[in-house]
C-alpha cells in the first residue's frame, strides 16, 4: 500500500519534472508521513525561485490529488546544511 503510494506520488512529480528541468529545476520526493503530508526536496534552480511555492501548491499538489486523493498536503523540505 504504501510502496504505490509513493509511485503514485513520484508519477507526479515526472509529470512535472520536464518543466521543472527546463528551469533548471527538479524535484524528489523525501516522505510520505503517516497523516498522508508528501514531503519534497526542491533541488537546482528550484530550490531558491520566488515561483517555487506555487508550483508546489498549484501544480504538485493538485496533480497528486488527482491520482491520490488521499494525501492531505504537500510540503517543501530544506537541503541539510554542510558545515
Amino acid at each position: 500500500m504504501e510502496k504505490d503510494l509513493m509511485d503514485k506520488v513520484n508519477l507526479a512529480i515526472d509529470q512535472l519534472r520536464p518543466f521543472l528541468n527546463a528551469d533548471g529545476g527538479d524535484m524528489e520526493l523525501v516522505e510520505i508521513t503517516p497523516e498522508k503530508v508528501v514531503k519534497v526536496r526542491l533541488l537546482g534552480a528550484c530550490s531558491d525561485c520566488s515561483m517555487s511555492m506555487m508550483t508546489l501548491k498549484a501544480g504538485l499538489e493538485d496533480a497528486v490529488r488527482k491520482i491520490a486523493p488521499e494525501i492531505q498536503s504537500v510540503e517543501a523540505v530544506s537541503l541539510p546544511s554542510i558545515a
